[in-house]
């Protein structure tokens, strides 16, 4: 394809991209819930971490995050519900830097790593979320489409209402 004399990715290089990154993104993310159950010290440890950095109920709170991780970050490797799944590495990422990583700083290279990573993976969610999963997708052969402002606005609220009722309801932080 040709814009303004210049080449630009074709749609087999766009579904080729947002498989690519869908399954990059979602892949590590369900990694990331797994070894919050499996990983380290456990489940145990992960509700240990959990109270400490001041969530209420941090045995719950441990298994939401590992679900929402494992679900959201699968759900968006394969194209299923990606507005949905987009909003949940979203607000899972919100969270993140909410309780973890604002106060150090940006740079994920910091002590205790900034919010520089989590920001990166949350805004490339919300991108998948505008853009949709792509043909290569679960979405595409279930014929479920909610791209452009309509995949905006459900991965912008649900994410980001999404995390801020958990953050509201449940987050105590330490003085």
């Amino acid at each position: 394809m040709s814009f303004l004399g210049t080449t630009v990715a074709g749609p087999n290089q766009i579904d080729m991209g947002l498989l690519v990154v869908r399954v990059c993104i979602g892949g590590f993310l369900a990694y990331h819930g797994y070894n919050k159950i499996f990983g380290g010290s456990g489940l145990s440890g992960t509700t240990a971490w959990f109270g400490s950095i001041g969530m209420k109920w941090p045995h719950v709170q441990a298994r939401v995050a590992a679900a929402t991780e494992i679900g959201s970050g699968l759900a968006l490797a394969f194209g299923f519900l990606t507005s949905l799944s987009a909003a949940g590495v979203i607000g899972i990422m919100l969270v993140a830097i909410a309780v973890a990583h604002a106060k150090v700083g940006f740079f994920i290279f910091l002590p205790n790593q900034g919010w520089e990573y989590c920001a990166t993976i949350a805004l490339m969610a919300w991108s998948v979320g505008v853009i949709g999963p792509g043909r290569l997708s679960l979405d595409n052969a279930l014929d479920i489409h909610f791209v452009g402002w309509t995949g905006a606005v459900i991965t912008s609220v649900v994410g980001f209402a999404s995390a801020s009722l958990l953050l509201a309801t449940s987050y105590r932080p330490k003085s």
